[in-house]
């Protein structure tokens, strides 16, 4: 998504009682609800005109990305979507949970669970947040987004707490970015989560790279093998990324980077 970046984060708690999505205890400006395709989306503004005009935009484009999601990873998933649009740095911060101390600006939404119980696959307080710049994202980049974060939804309730980030934000953007040029100076090294904790260009640089390793499982393996790599290397009590490639691919990891590498080199061109 070029500047645009995105991160997810759930809490590490235990739920003890069964949740329906919750948005915590603040007065929000207005909140309204969609229906689609059989799942309701509540939509809460926090700043007025400007947050009410960004989340029309989210109920027109909801519907796709509820289909991109589906699409990939099904339909077991909850039913109830809650999309928060903040208004200040303040506001994103505090629906987001995230770390007052650090710089937020070039995040333009989070997916975030007040709790998570894996065992039991509920999630509690489960809401997409968007912070203040997306009202100025374009409609295309507004609809990556949501679908992108969606996908973390749904996922939410099977995706390890330690699961390998890269390959969480990969498959996320698999989902919801259509296929690009790769550019011809893209190195062949594998991803990493260390690559998504830098700042600015190489981070950006991070995220495609997971991208594309995704976009090339899925089209050396299919997506049902990209599907299958998600829950055996990120779901709950996973194996490591070379057991679960073994495991579902069917290939060492020599055997995928060398694929890996002669996919990159093959494939710089549109996808």
């Amino acid at each position: 998504m070029g500047a645009v970046l995105v991160a997810e984060f759930a809490a590490a708690t235990v739920l003890i009682s069964g949740g329906t999505a919750a948005v915590p205890a603040h007065s929000a400006s207005s909140s309204s609800s969609v229906v689609v395709d059989g799942r309701t989306v509540r939509l809460v503004s926090l700043g007025g005109a400007r947050t009410d005009a960004l989340l029309t935009r989210v109920g027109a484009d909801i519907g796709g990305a509820v289909t991109a999601v589906e699409g990939f990873w099904g339909t077991d998933w909850q039913r109830e979507i809650v999309v928060v649009a903040t208004d200040s740095d303040a506001q994103f911060v505090d629906y987001a949970h995230l770390d007052q101390r650090q710089q937020w600006t070039d995040i333009a939404a989070v997916s975030v669970a007040d709790e998570v119980d894996l065992a039991g696959r509920r999630t509690s307080g489960q809401r997409i947040v968007l912070a203040p710049g997306a009202a100025a994202m374009s409609d295309s980049a507004l609809r990556i987004v949501l679908a992108h974060e969606l996908f973390h939804f749904a996922a939410r309730a099977d995706t390890a707490l330690d699961a390998p980030r890269w390959l969480t934000e990969g498959v996320a953007d698999f989902v919801a970015r259509p296929p690009s040029e790769i550019p011809a100076d893209v190195t062949t090294a594998l991803p990493s989560d260390a690559a998504l904790d830098v700042r600015g260009s190489e981070r950006a640089a991070g995220y495609d790279r997971a991208w594309w390793f995704a976009r090339f499982v899925a089209d050396a393996y299919g997506i049902d093998g990209l599907r299958r790599l998600y829950v055996a290397a990120c779901g709950p009590g996973h194996d490591d990324l070379p057991a679960a490639v073994r495991q579902e691919l069917g290939v060492e990891m020599d055997g995928l980077h060398m694929r890996w590498a002669q996919w990159l080199t093959a494939g710089r061109h549109s996808r």
